[in-house]
């Protein structure tokens, strides 16, 4: 470690702790009036950039090349920026002053627009602003899911099997979690442009945290369904499921392939089956876990307010919405509008554009949906897709175009049951109306999910359509398993800090393997 970085490091105590690989700046900011952390703060250093999270933290790895004469560039809409060398941060708080606003810096630059004809210039400068070509993005991916069980009403009818009684589909109902929470990151590089059908992922490190113990819960309790069905039905049955005016038919045989049985190690052959079967899991399990990841960011990219298809078309299809200019204000040393824009009657969404008043580019985005997005109710079921907002910010680079450097989206889904559900088992060899057994209860149940996806991108590197095609996809990487957050874990990577509820999550069992 050079004699500059210790003394940097020496002046910066306050920003983290500190091995001997790498070096960590970790800090929280705050609104040095009302002494509240501001969210989404830009933290720069050297061009490279991080974000800070809801509760205002942030952290940056330092590499080598840093010196205690770099400059820490911190800058917030409607906040004074800061730019001082890292020996001038003395503070364990960083404090940011909200900035006055002089309206004439703005008007003098550019006559007094409305928002409609800010709107039209933004969107007149939109291929100019916004270059959709081929890139090599590094970015963090953070994915947090939320699942709660809202309602487990049920009335039981009759069951012909005695196992399937009322006692067992009373532990059924009990042993389903009532919250269970799910947290995925991952470090990787993003190829392609902004068509979701063009995008390839190189995953560098990634983490799943959740609770292994629901899981296993509703394993063992599939096993006794399965056993209960298998000790109780006949040869060649097949299973009817009747929900209403809908059936399903089950073949008996299909519970065998849901627990396999044991593999006697001395069977050579079924050792082997069973070791290449492993195999086929472990590697469609890689590749679902990159494809779905590649496909949720091929998403997001392409559903960006300038794109042609998005559903956020606040730009693309303005005659839905109603515009206002509400004030102006500074990003750094750019003015900047803020254009509020709200549903004429057809459109989802109402929100907040921040738009640079020299080339009318919009850097910021606040949206959330006025109505649902969408909505099914038919013979009990229903679905209500209720919540729908996000953010997304961008950054100018070196060549005046814009690029996304943040993105925050969030979903709320609702769902239910109210109908009637009988499983009846049946067999071709019996005659009459051949009914076996029957199941019969009447559902009454609720479950809703909020799915929760951040992106943060420290850096975009322009690459050829050759390039784009030469890079191939490897599923060498899979997701580390925590049943706790592990703070070491991101030790070395630029990441998004996590808020508290991930700090905290503890699993059930923290031995589940």
């Amino acid at each position: 470690m050079s004699k500059s970085i210790s003394h940097v490091l020496t002046v910066l105590t306050f920003f983290g702790c500190l091995t001997a690989h790498a070096q960590t700046l970790s800090s929280r900011i705050v609104d040095s009036v009302t002494q509240k952390p501001i969210p989404y703060v830009t933290v720069q250093l050297k061009k490279k950039g991080v974000i800070t999270n809801e509760e205002g933290r942030f952290s940056f790895l330092m590499d080598a090349n840093i010196s205690e004469t770099d400059s820490l560039f911190i800058s917030c809409i409607g906040y004074e920026s800061i730019k001082r060398p890292l020996n001038e941060f003395k503070e364990s708080v960083i404090y940011l002053s909200p900035k006055a606003i002089e309206l004439d810096a703005v008007i003098v630059s550019n006559k007094q627009y409305s928002a409609d004809d800010i709107i039209d210039l933004v969107k007149e400068n939109i291929d100019k602003n916004y270059v959709t070509d081929y890139s090599k993005k590094r970015l963090f991916f953070r994915e947090s899911q939320y699942n709660y069980l809202n309602k487990t009403n049920y009335t039981f009818v009759k069951s012909t099997i005695g196992a399937l009684n009322k006692k067992f589909l009373d532990s059924v109902i009990r042993s389903v979690p009532k919250q269970s929470n799910y947290y995925t990151e991952v470090l990787c590089d993003l190829y392609g442009n902004y068509d979701k059908e063009k995008q390839k992922l190189k995953i560098i490190k990634a983490s799943e945290l959740y609770d292994k113990s629901n899981e296993l819960d509703l394993t063992k309790l599939e096993e006794k369904f399965n056993l209960i069905i298998k000790a109780n039905v006949k040869p060649n049955s097949y299973f009817k499921i009747k929900s209403g005016f809908f059936g399903t038919k089950v073949d008996g045989e299909d519970f065998d392939e849901i627990f396999k049985e044991e593999i006697d190690s001395t069977n050579a052959i079924a050792l082997k089956k069973a070791l290449e079967d492993k195999k086929k899991e472990e590697l469609e399990r890689k590749t679902n876990f990159l494809k779905y990841r590649r496909n949720a960011l091929g998403r997001r990219m392409q559903g960006l307010f300038f794109m042609e298809d998005t559903d956020l078309d606040f730009i693309t299809k303005s005659r839905k919405y109603r515009f206002s200019l509400e004030e102006y204000t500074y990003m750094g040393e750019d003015a900047v509008y803020i254009v509020d824009f709200e549903s004429k009657g057809a459109a989802d969404y109402k929100g907040r554009l921040y738009i640079n008043s020299d080339d009318f580019a919009v850097i910021r985005v606040d949206y959330e949906n006025v109505k649902p997005l969408k909505k099914f109710s038919l013979l009990g079921l229903s679905m209500n897709v209720y919540m729908g907002r996000g953010k997304m910010f961008f950054s100018k680079g070196s060549n005046d175009s814009y690029t996304l450097s943040y993105l925050e989206q969030e979903k709320g889904v609702r769902v239910g049951i109210r109908r009637p559900l009988k499983i009846i088992e049946k067999n071709k060899h019996v005659k009459g109306r051949n009914k076996q057994n029957e199941l019969s209860v009447k559902l009454d149940m609720a479950t809703s999910a909020i799915n929760k996806q951040e992106v943060i991108v420290f850096d975009t590197e322009s690459i050829t359509i050759s390039q784009f095609e030469a890079f191939k996809e490897s599923n060498n990487v899979l997701p580390t398993y925590m049943p706790n957050y592990d703070p070491e874990f991101w030790k070395g990577y630029n990441i998004i800090e996590p808020n508290r509820a991930i700090r905290e999550f503890t699993s059930e069992d923290e031995n589940v393997d």
